[in-house]
């Protein structure tokens, strides 16, 4: 199996990526191709003159770049946690971004968003006091007294580098 993930870049996020964004690119294409209104382009403001068309390639490679690093911090992030601790970010993020929309933008708040942002809230506390009740239960050593066990903290939390050379050596 360690041949297969190595073979397929599933290792390496950068490698995963650029074996991966060849075949989305291509399929984005065809789809715009397909689907785009390309009759319209045009008469489009957006590139209507050089200023704008440099513009708007400057702002769509900027939102490529955020993109990129956003896949990269989360292959990292799920390859070192775990896929429900990225999943938990996204769900704080969707109740930040309806704290935003309320006091930033002046959106109306429903009793149906606040009972999502309970729900979230409530959600993540109940996770987090299980996961901090797990780690308390597993760092008791053999005289019940609470102690740190290195081998289950800090493991969970090394670098992908580490990981390759460890796996090298055994």
């Amino acid at each position: 199996m360690d041949v297969k993930k190595e073979t397929y870049g599933l290792k390496n996020p950068l490698t995963l990526m650029s074996n991966v964004a060849p075949i989305m690119a291509l399929v984005t294409a065809l789809l715009s191709l397909l689907l785009d209104p390309w009759h319209e382009f045009e008469r489009n403001n957006y590139f209507n003159n050089s200023w704008h068309v440099t513009r708007s390639l400057l702002l769509m490679l900027s939102g490529g770049a955020l993109a990129f690093f956003m896949v990269l911090t989360e292959f990292v992030l799920v390859s070192v946690t775990s896929a429900v601790t990225v999943q938990l970010a996204g769900v704080v993020k969707e109740a930040v971004t309806i704290l935003v929309a309320v006091f930033y933008f002046h959106d109306e708040f429903t009793w149906l968003k606040g009972f999502g942002v309970f729900t979230i809230l409530v959600g993540v506390s109940l996770f987090n006091w299980y996961k901090y009740q797990k780690l308390q239960a597993g760092h008791a050593n053999e005289d019940g007294m609470l102690g740190s066990r290195e081998t289950d903290a800090s493991a969970k939390y090394v670098i992908l580098e580490e990981i390759d050379d460890l796996d090298e050596g055994t």
